[in-house]
């Protein structure tokens, strides 16, 4: 059986947009204010929608008189382009300025996936077409002609649009009047004529669509003449019709009652079930689409995301401040080791966080935290205390000392990694944070900081600053995160030390050497500096000016 063809991939939004305007049938655009309504818009069925300038400004609560910015609305339309896959056009009022603004205008529209604009021969500010229209001074032909011109010279994609509104009847001229301009606009490059009228009738539109003659493409907005048969605008050969508010006034109509049905009733018993659930405001906004987002990039998965923070020993550097407490609960700057520890790990959405403690263990307190505890720790290493979490182990895990402190791109780096064994190494020389015993990381490649995620693979973990003749390549800073069949991984290795009659002296670096001899792959992430341990009085007083610049 043959497979059906794939479906044509959909055209850019600017072709789309010029499809509308250039097709021999009627087509027909919408309202839209807000990304919400713009969704609503595009699923009702409609190829395009109108970002009004009216709505617009009435959403952001000012009058229609340029008293929303330019950068205010281009702002709200990107919201709205986001969130569909039909075409914006933009009504720009006058282009917000002179010709300079134009171009600039364009230039921000196409940026942020807008398909056209259009522009009104008025000047800026500019005010509501219904009030005192036939006040309101239109522009000079040459300097709108101008501002056309820059605008089509400023687009990059050549299906962008450039709609120049007419506003001659508005502002209380005839039809030659209106022809004249429309006529002008069209030779400066407009890519279509929207011809506009506050009649209740349509007279002025239909006589203006007779002697146009189908010269460019023909829009209208029949806000005053909503009356009038579609048939007409057919038999008119007009392209393109505009809905320029509709939404809004609804959604102002229906705001309005529901708000003076529960002010009145003290209850929300009369209005639940008439207005929309939070399901469908949640369906709305995509919710559906990110649950499956976080499957795909593995952030859904990072809900089961589990800490092993290791945090059992005393820290014999630090003198008398630990003889009540262990290190990890020395405050610097007023705030635990431990507790900057567990925000961190909640900062990159790992809620549940496991901290083996120790010494002094009935101290070790954080909020959210499960403590166990290793009994035996002044006789164990850090093998003996990972094994007593093992019933925390998670396919999603961090194992991390608990002394650690950092910049909040090192967590982040690790924990974003879709490797199944992933460390951290400081390339950076020996400093300060060095006051420990450092692990000496041996890697497939050293540090290249020209580029950008580099493939490179943990080859040994040493007490020793050089191995047979070679120098390391850097500092495993003590973070190890493991992801899927990584778990198992460790959890295998872990089992094969246990067997060993050294098992209680083991540190984090054996387990990760055991894995490396298994074969199993640990990808490296380099940092250069951004990190420190606390394991010395001198390494508390660099803390808290660590802590000044730290995210």
């Amino acid at each position: 059986m043959t497979p059906p063809p794939e479906p044509s991939p959909r055209p850019r939004k600017t072709t789309q947009l010029r499809q509308l305007l250039t097709s021999p049938t009627l087509d027909f655009i919408l309202e839209a204010h807000n990304g919400i309504s713009a969704r609503v818009v595009e699923e009702a069925g409609f190829k395009g929608i109108w970002a009004s300038g009216l709505a617009l400004s009435a959403q952001f609560g000012v009058r229609d008189n340029n008293e929303a910015s330019w950068t205010q609305v281009v702002d709200m339309v990107e919201f709205m382009a986001d969130v569909t896959g039909v075409p914006i056009l933009l009504d720009g009022d006058t282009g917000y300025g002179n010709f300079n603004n134009m171009r600039r205008l364009v230039h921000k529209l196409e940026q942020r996936g807008v398909a056209g604009v259009c522009i009104e021969d008025k000047l800026f500010p500019k005010t509501n077409s219904f009030i005192d229209g036939e006040r309101q001074e239109l522009a000079d032909i040459d300097e709108f002609c101008g501002k056309i011109a820059a605008g089509k010279d400023s687009q990059r994609d050549d299906d962008f649009c450039v709609v120049a509104r007419v506003e001659a009847y508005i502002a209380g001229w005839d039809t030659t009047e209106a022809l004249r301009r429309a006529e002008a606009y069209r030779q400066a490059g407009a890519d279509a004529i929207l011809i506009h009228s506050a009649w209740s009738r349509p007279d002025q539109i239909l006589e203006f669509a007779r002697e146009w003659a189908a010269r460019a493409p023909l829009v209208i907005v029949p806000t005053k003449y909503y009356a009038t048969p579609t048939a007409l605008f057919r038999e008119a050969r007009i392209n393109l019709v505009i809905w320029a508010n509709h939404m809004i006034r609804s959604a102002v109509s229906a705001m309005q009652e529901t708000a003076r049905r529960i002010f009145e009733d003290e209850s929300l018993i009369e209005v639940e079930d008439q207005v929309a659930s939070v399901k469908e405001i949640f369906r709305l906004q995509g919710a559906d689409e990110l649950a499956e987002a976080e499957r795909r990039y593995f952030l859904g998965s990072r809900r089961d995301a589990r800490a092993i923070v290791l945090a059992a020993s005393r820290g014999d550097g630090l003198a008398d401040l630990t003889d009540d407490r262990p290190k990890v609960m020395l405050p610097v700057n007023g705030k635990p080791l431990l507790h900057r520890l567990v925000e961190a790990c909640k900062r990159v959405h790992i809620d549940k966080v496991t901290v083996v403690a120790g010494y002094r263990a009935e101290s070790i307190e954080a909020p959210g935290i499960e403590r166990v505890v290793n009994t035996d720790y002044a006789a164990t290493g850090e093998l003996a205390s990972l094994e007593c979490a093992r019933a925390s182990f998670r396919d999603d895990m961090v194992v991390l000392y608990g002394d650690l402190m950092f910049r909040g791109y090192v967590l982040r780096s690790l924990v974003e990694s879709e490797h199944p064994l992933t460390v951290v190494v400081d390339s950076q020389p020996p400093g300060h944070e060095t006051s420990g015993a450092p692990d000496y990381a041996y890697c497939s490649a050293i540090d290249d900081r020209a580029l950008w995620e580099q493939d490179v693979w943990l080859e040994h973990v040493s007490r020793e600053a050089s191995r047979d003749g070679r120098a390391a390549d850097g500092r495993w800073i003590g973070m190890l995160r493991t992801r899927g069949e990584g778990r198992r991984w460790l959890t295998a290795a872990l089992d094969r030390l246990l067997g060993r009659d050294d098992f209680a002296t083991l540190s984090m670096r054996d387990l990760i050497n055991e894995l490396v001899a298994a074969g199993h792959p640990i990808r490296v992430i380099y940092v250069h500096g951004h990190w420190m341990d606390v394991n010395s009085l001198r390494d508390l007083e660099h803390a808290g000016q660590f802590t000044l610049g730290q995210r």
